[in-house]
């Protein structure tokens, strides 16, 4: 563990493929953790550099897909939680978070310093939990990802409830976190298969 702690630190380079797979398995990491420990070990890694960041840009096709679902509140989410397209079910659903910021809606951001998000979602424990679980993956994926960086910095310095999670987050793993932020609030099934949410992924340079 104390091995774990310090590759969260960045104060360890150029572990093995070996090493990281015996600490995983003695640590009986999930798949998620898995993930985050090997994403760690390359961002600690000397020649880890920042890299031009592809464009998380939503295809022009999307919005059309989401406004034809007309039965279904959806919406497209990034790995920062911000919201680049949702549909007009959803977005009703949501009209505190627009009322708030209409042009930057942010998941996290509506979560923790909303007070409206708590009469949103229904299980406000496990939605602020689950946010700060896929943040706490991205940053470990995206390192030097700035934008993601000054979200978790203001989070943290206006959030108590944000800082105590933080300290203790795991990580989630893609599914789980689909399902969990597809759940519509008024809502309590996370079955995969509501077609609600879909994360966006970066588009080719």
């Amino acid at each position: 563990m104390e091995y774990y702690t310090k590759l969260e630190r960045g104060s360890l380079a150029g572990v093995s493929e070996s090493v990281l797979e015996s600490l995983a398995r003695a640590l009986q990491l999930n798949e998620a953790e898995r993930e985050h420990l090997h994403n760690l070990a390359r961002a600690a890694s000397p020649s880890a550099r920042p890299r031009r960041k592809p464009s998380e840009a939503v295809s022009p096709s999307v919005q059309p897909l989401l406004d034809s679902m007309v039965g279904v509140p959806a919406f497209v989410r990034n790995g920062r939680l911000d919201v680049p397209a949702i549909n007009g079910l959803r977005r009703a659903l949501y009209s505190a978070a627009y009322a708030q910021d209409a042009e930057n809606v942010n998941l996290a951001r509506f979560a923790f310093l909303n007070h409206r998000s708590h009469v949103l979602y229904k299980d406000w424990e496990k939605t602020a939990s689950t946010a700060v679980a896929i943040l706490h993956t991205e940053a470990g994926r995206d390192p030097f990802n700035k934008s993601l960086t000054e979200l978790i910095g203001e989070l943290s310095t206006r959030s108590e409830d944000f800082r105590t999670r933080g300290a203790s987050a795991t990580c989630a793993s893609t599914a789980e976190a689909t399902r969990t932020s597809a759940t519509p609030p008024s809502q309590t099934s996370t079955s995969p298969s509501t077609p609600s949410s879909f994360r966006t992924r970066p588009a080719s340079p």
